[in-house]
């Protein structure tokens, strides 16, 4: 038994600090785009690709800002759904939760995709197989357990952050041998790639769905979101200098394996190998914590009663959710089948964007109504008692979403309608009967 006590409502152990969630932010930050989405970003960037992922990062901010401040507020393991239950109630706020699952399991896909590209540079292996078999694993680490869960990830993730020293170190020797400014298709390439590259900082938002599993939550969960965000920003501004002036975009954007590219180049083919290894751990990383934070969200909804019971069943010895976590595996490896790493990870942009405007929103709206509730975290700047940066947040959200392809937004509105339906009947669901679960 874990010395930690139990959480009363849910059965799930408080076993997380600071350091924990932290570094799985980071992790779950480091290994979804930096190592999976460079080449494509650079080939809309071109040598800017710096800076289309420093405008992500600000959108990002104003928005970890909003999820810092709700988390303090409301500490548990359903995050945004509970937020905009708070805020607008619980048909807005299916759809979201909705969203936010539909996000983790597209997104764990997209990785995985990226983990086999990189294992097709070291293995004649097929990539859907691969990855198909990567979300197996990892979908049993985390039914074992969350501390063996976060331990994997902490390894994982000084792994992952080591490849990308050995990025920058790599181009220590050719820094200003490049145009950081050079955009072969101008601004729009910059800000359609800025929008593509908002996929590497999700994660920020997944780390509040360990509320329930960490120690004082309402003030450990937003220190860790800033730093974890602040670690990623620097890191990735610096990996992306660094890879252009070896390569240049060009040769970020013809690899499946860019940084494999960029070693080649630096220390010789034996160095290929190196950072192919690393990059296996960093997308296997990002993959296993967005499993788990779409397990844990599904787990909360289905708690409340809006999704099917099973999904709320813990295991009596592991304590963790283990119906929610088979099934949230089963969903990722469907998408596998799409094949195409960009055109999925805009997928699971769309439904960031959305759910990012109603948790901004929901800043906004719960300081009119309800300016009592405690708030360890407050997000600064504020006219009275309307709070500025939210303001920002959704409007920056606008902009990275309106540049997203008329596929990606049609497929995402059709995923927002079907949850739309879902939630009409889930709200019958809890009334029928729904409401005696909670």
């Amino acid at each position: 038994m874990d010395p930690a006590p139990p959480v009363p409502e849910s059965g799930l152990s408080r076993s997380l600090g600071l350091a924990e969630v932290t570094l799985s932010g980071i992790g779950i930050i480091l290994g979804a785009g930096i190592y999976a989405l460079i080449g494509t970003a650079a080939a809309g960037a071109g040598n800017a690709v710096w800076l289309s992922f420093a405008i992500s990062a600000v959108v990002a901010l104003f928005t970890a800002l909003s999820y810092a401040e709700l988390s303090s507020m409301f500490p548990q393991a359903g995050a945004e759904y509970e937020y905009t239950v708070a805020a607008v109630g619980e048909f807005v706020a299916f759809v979201v939760g909705w969203l936010i699952i539909f996000s983790g399991i597209v997104g764990a896909a997209a990785v995985a995709l990226g983990f086999a590209g990189y294992l097709g540079s070291l293995l004649a292996v097929p990539h859907i197989l691969a990855a198909g078999v990567l979300i197996i694993i990892l979908s049993a680490i985390l039914i074992i357990g969350i501390r063996e869960s976060a331990l994997v990830a902490g390894v994982f993730t000084l792994i992952e952050g080591g490849g990308l020293v050995l990025v920058i170190i790599a181009g220590l020797p050719y820094l200003g041998s490049v145009d950081y400014f050079e955009m072969p298709l101008g601004a729009p390439g910059l800000f359609t790639s800025a929008a593509l590259v908002f996929f590497a900082y999700m994660g920020f938002e997944e780390m509040v769905k360990f509320s329930e599993e960490t120690t004082e939550p309402e003030r450990t969960v937003p220190k860790a979101l800033m730093l974890a965000l602040a670690v990623c920003t620097v890191l990735y501004i610096l990996v992306c200098v660094s890879a252009v002036s070896v390569v240049g975009w060009e040769g970020l954007a013809a690899s499946e394996a860019p940084f494999a590219e960029v070693a080649v180049a630096a220390w010789g083919p034996g160095a290929a190998g190196v950072l192919s290894i690393i990059a296996l751990f960093a997308t296997a990383n990002t993959v296993l914590l967005m499993l788990l934070a779409s397990s844990r969200i599904s787990y909360g909804m289905a708690r409340s009663g809006t999704l099917p019971r099973p999904l709320s069943r813990v295991h009596l010895t592991r304590r963790t959710p283990w119906v929610a976590i088979i099934v949230v595996g089963f969903g990722a490896a469907l998408f596998l089948f799409s094949g195409d790493i960009g055109f999925v990870a805009n997928v699971s942009n769309f439904t960031l964007f959305v759910t990012f405007l109603v948790v901004n929103a929901a800043v906004i709206i719960l300081r009119f109504q309800d300016p009592g509730r405690a708030r360890p975290f407050r997000v600064p700047g504020r006219i009275g008692v309307l709070p500025v940066l939210p303001i920002f947040g959704i409007a920056s959200c606008l902009f990275l979403f309106i540049q997203l392809t008329p596929e990606v937004i049609g497929i995402g509105l059709v995923l927002t309608i079907i949850g739309g339906i879902a939630a009409l009947f889930a709200g019958r669901r809890v009334s029928s009967g729904g409401q005696e679960s909670r």
